[in-house]
């Protein structure tokens, strides 16, 4: 089974969006003067879970937004671009989608919009939030909100006719990189949802000093990563370019987390029987995506942006994030089940995911990403002394 999309419109999130199921009760805006075109970029590839979720607001809410416009761009640019439109009084992005490591960036930067004084217009977050989603929701202070939510990570994903014996613990990972030179690859983790999460990872894995500390606190991580790239031809900027090359057989070993273990797969690009592992001392290093307002939106457009974002809270809207498996589970908000989803994502699920998950999710340590401040330092050290090493 090849899958060649990912974005889901049908099933209960379609019905719902033309108003033929009772929707959650959230609160209600008033409709602008006219309705508005809405520009949304997205830097953390959170339009293959939610791109459907607005299209079902442009038709269920014509009144609100005229259209949508979508717009992709790497996560390590747009901070820049945005203060530049800041600084020229000329903001023509509307809402941005971002993991942790652009919306911290703009935290420190001052980029977003305060949404503290607008959570009347929002839903209760921690009321409806699934809680781990809610503890990523403390990350945005208040710059942002959750959209979407999984587990993450770090796992290892490999291909089982080329590792016999797959590494159990980061160690023997660093020895299996020595005898396998080139074979094992992750991204910047700047730019790369697997690449961050390992990064975040290992000093669990390895029991660093203290893991919320890069600076001062990730002695042995920062030593292990400097010992592991000696071992790596180069760091790619994006993760995608990592599964074409574990597709093709380029590389036999590559950092993963749920998602990008599914959805490769279901998309034909990495073969099915490619399998997943956790090391010894292995927690999860949870995931979001969220939404952010840059300031400089018009009052009118935030207006209309809070309204967006109750509509797609809705737990029928949530569920089209199950997506193709991309940020498996995917929904952010509490009792939205695969039955919920639309049937062809159910389907990938039944065929592509793994039992074994559920466990691994219930038996494992859940933590938080590194604070905005600290995210940003991680990544900083990780390129001043880990990636600038290969040019």
């Amino acid at each position: 089974m090849k899958i060649t999309r990912r974005t889901f419109v049908g099933g209960a999130a379609g019905v719902a969006a033309a108003g033929m199921l009772p929707l959650r009760a959230f609160a209600q805006a008033k409709a602008p003067a006219n309705p508005v075109t809405i520009t949304i970029v997205d830097v953390a590839g959170n339009l293959a879970l939610t791109q459907g979720m607005f299209e079902n607001y442009a038709k269920a809410k014509p009144e609100f937004v005229a259209s949508f416009s979508f717009t992709k761009a790497p996560a390590p640019e747009l901070p820049a671009k945005i203060q530049a439109q800041q600084a020229a009084g000329k903001v023509d992005i509307d809402l941005v989608l971002t993991g942790t490591d652009a919306l911290s960036a703009g935290v420190d930067q001052g980029l977003w919009v305060d949404l503290s004084s607008k959570k009347s217009a929002l839903p209760n977050l921690e009321s409806i939030l699934l809680p781990q989603a809610f503890k990523m929701q403390a990350l945005a202070k208040d710059q942002g909100v959750v959209i979407t939510y999984y587990p993450s990570g770090p796992l290892i994903e490999y291909m089982p006719d080329k590792v016999a014996t797959p590494p159990k613990t980061a160690q023997e990972l660093l020895d299996w990189t020595k005898q396998n030179k080139n074979k094992f690859l992750y991204a910047r983790p700047a730019n790369s949802g697997p690449g961050r999460t390992l990064l975040m990872g290992l000093p669990y894995l390895l029991g660093d000093s203290n893991p919320r500390d890069p600076v001062n606190g990730w002695a042995k991580t920062w030593e292990y990563l400097a010992a592991l790239g000696e071992n790596i031809e180069y760091y790619p900027t994006g993760t995608a370019v990592v599964f074409k090359e574990l597709g093709e057989g380029t590389r036999d070993i590559v950092a993963t987390t749920t998602g990008w273990d599914i959805n490769p797969r279901a998309l034909g690009i990495v073969p099915e029987e490619a399998k997943v592992g956790k090391l010894e001392g292995f927690h999860w290093v949870t995931d979001a995506h969220y939404a952010a307002i840059p300031k400089g939106v018009s009052d009118e457009k935030v207006g209309v942006l809070l309204d967006v974002l109750n509509f797609i809270y809705q737990p029928q809207q949530q569920a089209i994030a199950y997506d193709a498996g991309y940020f498996y589970p995917g929904p952010a908000v509490k009792d939205v089940t695969l039955e919920m989803a639309p049937a062809e994502s159910q389907e990938i699920i039944k065929e592509f995911g793994r039992p074994e998950y559920a466990d691994w999710i219930a038996g494992s340590p859940l933590e938080v990403p590194l604070e905005p401040k600290q995210l940003v330092q991680a990544f900083r050290i990780w390129d001043e002394k880990i990636g600038a090493k290969k040019g």
